[in-house]
């Protein structure tokens, strides 16, 4: 690890044979120091075939928020990683089919996802107070605007300039909602193998915000 990092920090080449005990420095260690969490660190690695994998760190924390979850209702878990992931695969998208409109969106979600940041929008560790799906909302919104003010397609600009209103007129019903929704326990139908249609019930628990994205 030693030579590998002073080969790293000297911007050389390096295939390494430490293999995920590198990778855990990087999107890991690092971040960690850092920013105190690995949660807002995205790893991209392009893979032989011409795909690619997009990574974020979870520290070992996934399963106590899970937990946490099942008996208190609120979600701390932090989806930046998986925001900033899925902008780049858009990207990627975007590049591989020459998709003038998948560039927009992906543009737009990293304008929502630097705002996010900016308004400080990430999960509280308190039961009653923003988690997962609050975070999720403001990305939505954001996101919604950010396409909305997109000036090279207008369909595409009109098409979400509707939600994006809906999103911002309704956000004190959205977050009551999700609130109402926290502080007692969730029935997911197991933690290995959950059922799709209780887990969707326990993220999509404001009617008003599920309304906005179903008619997008």
């Amino acid at each position: 690890m030693r030579e590998t990092l002073q080969r790293v920090k000297q911007g050389k080449d390096t295939i390494s044979v430490t293999g995920n005990v590198l990778r855990d420095y990087l999107t890991d260690l690092f971040p960690i120091l850092e920013l105190g969490t690995c949660a807002k660190m995205l790893s991209i690695v392009p893979l032989l075939a011409g795909g690619g994998l997009y990574e974020t760190g979870a520290g070992g924390s996934a399963p106590k928020h899970v937990q946490r979850f099942l008996k208190e209702g609120h979600l701390r878990w932090d989806s930046l990683g998986g925001f900033l992931a899925l902008a780049v695969s858009i990207e990627d998208l975007a590049d591989k089919t020459d998709s003038g409109r998948a560039r927009i969106i992906a543009y737009a979600l990293n304008i929502a996802n630097g705002k996010y940041l900016e308004e400080n929008k990430a999960p509280s560790r308190k039961v009653g107070e923003i988690d997962n799906r609050g975070s999720h909302y403001y990305v939505a919104r954001y996101w919604a605007d950010a396409v909305a003010a997109n000036s090279s397609d207008i369909d595409l600009a009109e098409r979400f300039e509707i939600a994006a209103r809906a999103l911002a007129e309704n956000e004190t019903k959205i977050l009551a909602e999700l609130d109402a929704a926290q502080g007692k326990p969730v029935d997911i139908g197991g933690y290995y193998n959950p059922s799709e249609t209780l887990m969707a019930t326990a993220m999509r628990p404001s009617a008003t915000l599920n309304a906005i994205i179903d008619s997008i």
